[in-house]
């Protein structure tokens, strides 16, 4: 057997030492602050309507000094999105509301939809990063967060509160029917309040939670919502390469802790895995901070039931 000498070890540990502290270097200085914007296609709207951009945001978790944030946060408005989605916990710190409202700018007055979530209500606190793990873990609550007067900022400018609400507007000649729960994380979500079928005469619907709950997601997939917007999840925040995401934070299964994805029969699911993080766990790895362009677009048509089944092969149907 051989002989593993003393300094072997050391210098092993020292190895493993030294990775760790440059992962988290590179976690806590590097990428938390590599914003970038990832674009997605999701074909929801009926065959042959004019294409939809949406701009989705979520998680800001805005401090007021964070200047390399604000500043990407306000080019956003280039993108010229035709509505912008706002999914919540947009504050960390009772004086950060200055910060958003400057921040998204000329956003604001653009077309827009929110819903709020537990850290817009409450300030993030200090805890055992290992309760993520455990879903039932007792949550504690900071100080309460100022987000009547973040509302307020942005309702004066014309976003759409759909905490609790249906509203039906016009987007880019498209009619879109809306619905929003608050946070299921904080088991504030009362869906009866917006249950029911969308308008049927509108071209599109969406739902928002911040949360993505799958009691949430399921009453929307069976009321027949074509997309459901979410955040929360921070993408998982930490990614292990080859693995995944380590949790999601809620109920739904870790394919699912960022993009697009299929609930149901019907309905079209976009996690954003934000754009910030807690103050007291400053850190991504392998899950850069990000907004989302989704350019909807016509489904592809249904194929006749009596098209099927007639001596083609399933890569043969894709191709036609």
């Amino acid at each position: 057997m051989p002989v593993i000498s003393t300094t072997a070890v050391r210098r092993t540990a020292l190895g493993a030492a030294g990775a760790a502290v440059a992962g988290i270097g590179y976690a806590t200085l590097i990428e938390r602050n590599a914003f970038v914007l990832r674009e997605a296609t999701m074909p929801v709207l009926a065959p042959g309507s004019p294409t939809l951009r949406i701009l989705h945001l979520s998680d800001l978790h805005m401090m007021p000094g964070q200047q390399l944030k604000q500043q990407w946060l306000r080019e956003l408005d280039r993108l010229e999105p035709d509505l912008v989605v706002n999914t919540g916990d947009n504050l960390s710190h009772p004086k950060a509301v200055p910060a958003v409202v400057q921040s998204l700018g000329a956003l604001l007055a653009r077309p827009g939809l929110f819903v709020f979530g537990s850290n817009d209500y409450f300030a993030p606190v200090p805890k055992n990063p290992l309760k993520y793990f455990d879903k039932d873990h007792r949550r504690v609550y900071g100080d309460p967060l100022p987000w009547q007067d973040l509302r307020a900022a942005f309702t004066e400018r014309g976003w759409l509160d759909l905490t609790h609400t249906r509203r039906d507007l016009e987007v880019a000649g498209i009619r879109v029917a809306t619905a929003g729960v608050d946070d299921p994380h904080l088991q504030r979500d009362r869906y009866d309040t917006v249950a029911g079928a969308p308008n049927q005469l509108a071209q599109l619907s969406i739902g928002l939670t911040h949360s993505p709950e799958p009691r949430v997601l399921d009453r929307f997939a069976e009321d027949g919502y074509d997309l459901v917007l979410a955040g929360h999840t921070h993408g998982g925040q930490l990614v292990v390469p080859g693995y995944g995401a380590l949790v999601t934070n809620c109920g739904i299964d870790k394919s699912r802790v960022k993009g697009p994805s299929q609930w149901g029969a019907h309905t079209q699911l976009h996690v954003s895995a934000g754009i910030g993080t807690s103050p007291w766990a400053p850190y991504r790895f392998c899950c850069r901070p990000e907004a989302t362009l989704l350019t909807l677009v016509g489904a592809p048509p249904k194929r006749p039931a009596a098209d099927a089944g007639h001596g083609i092969s399933a890569s043969q149907a894709v191709a036609r």
